[in-house]
């Protein structure tokens, strides 16, 4: 599936639409180039799921942890927490082994991870692959 994101005043039925498209997934995978948009459109997903807590940008922290504030789909069991992680300066996967990845990416929380590349080989099986393009006209492609 693809949804554009036209510009920044668009994000947010982005966002309502990929929210939409859920389901019973947990584990999404966020690729995209530097300034791609991974973080805005991360946290305008969490925006839409009633996260009313800051959502910033996790580079230096690694994870950030946030409350679900509604969960618009009936149709799937409601997650405890949202786990925002941005693997960009991890030099070696035994870092991610360290700090626990198992108990985040199987507790049935949502975790949207950005620069997935990195923990290619330890990414559960049924993650989804959420790639975010910029077009030269400066929308966003979000296939997944």
């Amino acid at each position: 599936m693809n949804i554009i994101i036209k510009d920044l005043d668009h994000i947010r039925e982005a966002a309502r639409e990929f929210v939409q498209h859920i389901g019973n997934h947990t584990v999404f995978a966020f690729y995209g180039k530097m300034g791609a948009g991974k973080t805005t459109f991360v946290k305008a997903v969490c925006e839409e799921l009633g996260v009313e807590d800051v959502i910033t940008s996790p580079t230096f922290a690694i994870i950030n942890e946030y409350a679900v504030g509604h969960w618009p789909l009936a149709s799937s069991p409601e997650p405890t927490a949202i786990y925002h992680f941005d693997f960009y300066r991890i030099k070696k996967l035994e870092e991610v082994y360290d700090m626990g990845y198992e108990d985040y990416f199987y507790s049935g929380a949502l975790c949207f991870i950005e620069w997935p590349e990195l923990i290619e080989e330890i990414l559960p099986d049924d993650a989804v692959r959420v790639s975010i393009t910029e077009q030269e006209d400066g929308s966003r492609t979000v296939a997944f």
